[in-house]
């Protein structure tokens, strides 16, 4: 079941996004993962809109929305391939009638997944905390895509 983040999640999606991040990073020093924990407590995500996965009372994955974006969507390791980040992919899309999100270029699953999800490759671009190449991408839904190149064609300067 997904419901919304409440302060007694914290812990728990804290855990999830430290132990996710360093399998799906391992490209990145484990200690600048273990360094954020206390950034993602305090600013991070009580800056986000987030969502939780429970299953048998356990929150086992999770999805913070800033704005437009999907600044982080992560699951329990334990919990992976079942699914779970492909509900929570389909829950964000229907709170906003647009997504964008970044991925670590060296991540390759991850944007499998998020190219398997229906978001599209928007442009490559380097992670302003870690330096890394990333990749910027957007879901539209079919019906927007069209109203958003009409509404860039009319725009001043065009």
């Amino acid at each position: 079941m997904i419901r919304p983040f409440n302060t007694q999640d914290m812990d728990s999606i804290l855990h999830i996004w430290l132990s996710a991040s360093l399998i799906a990073h391992k490209f990145i020093d484990a200690d600048f993962w273990k360094s954020k924990v206390d950034d993602m407590r305090n600013i991070y995500i009580p800056l986000s809109e987030n969502y939780v996965y429970e299953k048998q009372g356990s929150v086992i994955g999770f999805f913070s929305l800033y704005e437009n974006s999907i600044a982080a969507i992560f699951v329990a390791p334990s919990e992976q391939g079942k699914g779970i980040g492909k509900q929570l992919i389909n829950y964000a899309k229907n709170l906003r009638n647009k997504l964008e999100l970044e991925v670590y270029c060296q991540n390759t699953n991850s944007i499998n997944f998020y190219l398997n999800c229906g978001f599209t490759e928007k442009e490559k671009i380097i992670d302003k905390n870690t330096g890394y190449p990333s990749l910027l991408m957007e879901y539209i839904p079919y019906g927007f895509q069209d109203a958003s190149r009409r509404q860039g064609s009319e725009s001043p300067g065009a």
